[in-house]
């Protein structure tokens, strides 16, 4: 049972994923393994993780009318997730990933948006029964800023918990950002949303959230679990020790997972600890959703 949805504005993509040996430099060319399609997308992808968790999920944003798009609406149906809200766009090729896995676990990701970049502003209003105070609201940056930036006014004046992912890296209008109950960064998108980098020692992540002006920043920290950060503390939560088979798509399953805790009325501080026991069980599957648990 939860107190409300999740709601995943997003992108969805079909992953098209080599593992090589070593990871290539510029201009480099190495040889890799066989060619494997993974669904993907970080909307999809975060809505899978919600999903596994027991969450009530809702996906929203845009398909094309290939066979990638089928695939992957097929994909999320069987993963009891609503795509009724999702578009399917006449002539438009469906978002696709290109990925390389290094045999250590470590990724490279090369993103074609394709329908994902035609997403309408207004998405949020697909979702039905409509946005309520009781449903969390999920976006990134795998659509266009204009969406970004809409979702978050009309899920904040829905009264909806309101998380952004800012990936891939980028700046926030500081107002927009303002009405975000929770930013989910790791070290790389953080330094883009305060305009520098950053030190992670408890210091630096508190004039962190200054700088930004989140409500709550959860900065994910890879091997080293994540850190909750708000005007009054700094929460650190250590991730188990696992053997990394592959991390793409941890830090998807870490979102989705922190947004089905808080759907079922978890606290934030109890909702990151599931989120990184979560996503640390990820990363000894292969693929971004091949390790995803279920609750």
């Amino acid at each position: 049972m939860t107190a409300g949805r999740v709601i995943v504005v997003g992108s969805i993509n079909v992953d098209l994923v080599v593992g090589v040996d070593e990871l290539p430099g510029p201009g480099e060319t190495v040889i890799g393994g066989d060619l494997v399609t993974h669904q993907g997308g970080k909307g999809a992808n975060q809505a899978v993780a919600a999903a596994r968790q027991g969450a009530s999920v809702v996906m929203l944003g845009a398909v094309g009318d290939d066979d990638f798009g089928t695939g992957a609406l097929e994909a999320l149906v069987v993963e009891g997730i609503d795509v009724s809200g999702v578009r399917v766009l006449s002539g438009a090729p469906s978002g696709t990933a290109l990925i390389a896995v290094s045999s250590g676990g470590e990724n490279q990701i090369v993103v074609a948006p394709g329908a994902n970049a035609r997403v309408e502003a207004t998405v949020l209003d697909a979702a039905s029964p409509p946005v309520s105070a009781d449903d969390v609201v999920v976006v990134q940056h795998e659509v266009p800023v204009a969406v970004v930036e809409r979702v978050i006014r009309d899920g904040s004046a829905a009264g909806a918990t309101v998380m952004l992912n800012p990936a891939p890296a980028r700046a926030v209008d500081p107002e927009v950002l303002a009405l975000v109950d929770v930013v989910i960064p790791n070290e790389h998108e953080l330094a883009a949303l305060v305009g520098s980098a950053v030190s992670l020692d408890d210091a630096g992540l508190s004039a962190a959230v200054a700088a930004a002006g989140a409500r709550a920043l959860v900065v994910t920290l890879g091997g080293d679990g994540a850190a909750l950060a708000t005007d009054e503390v700094v929460t650190r939560v250590p991730a188990p020790v696992v053997d990394v088979v592959d991390t793409t798509g941890a830090g998807d399953t870490f979102v989705g997972a922190l947004a089905a805790a808080l759907a079922r009325g978890e606290a934030l501080d109890a909702a990151v600890v599931a989120a990184v026991e979560v996503a640390a069980v990820s990363v000894t599957g292969a693929g971004a959703r091949g390790g995803m648990p279920r609750r």
